[in-house]
């Protein structure tokens, strides 16, 4: 019985300690929280906000593909001039199929429409 009363007065102070470090932690969290909330508000603020104006005033083109590709979009696609020699087309095309092929986890689609801008825009 000696023993056992021994195990039991341990497991007490054991548990009353882990309750003391549990206090003592929510204690000092909770001191802390007005500081902390006031970080995340200053934080929360400086975030750059993402509104109409500053998405039309992207440098992005806005809207999906043409049924049929124009010259247009080929030179979108490709970021050259409608009227870009054959040199700069090319350039531009292995620029940008280097981001976006597919064996680089790219988009086959987009790819088909990268070359299909490249064969429109070097007839």
């Amino acid at each position: 019985m000696h023993k056992d009363m021994r195990l039991r007065s341990s497991a007490l102070i054991a548990a009353g300690l882990g309750l003391a470090a549990i206090g003592f932690t929510g204690r000092y969290v909770l001191k802390r929280m007005p500081q902390l909330s006031q970080r995340m508000a200053e934080a929360y603020k400086n975030i750059p906000k993402l509104d109409s104006q500053s998405l039309a005033n992207s440098k992005y083109y806005k809207g999906g593909f043409e049924s049929k590709m124009t010259r247009r979009e080929a030179s979108l696609i490709l970021d050259v001039s409608p009227t870009a020699n054959k040199v700069k087309v090319k350039q531009q095309f292995k620029k940008i199929m280097a981001v976006n092929h597919p064996d680089k986890g790219g988009s086959p689609y987009i790819a088909a429409k990268i070359n299909e801008a490249k064969d429109l825009l070097e007839k």
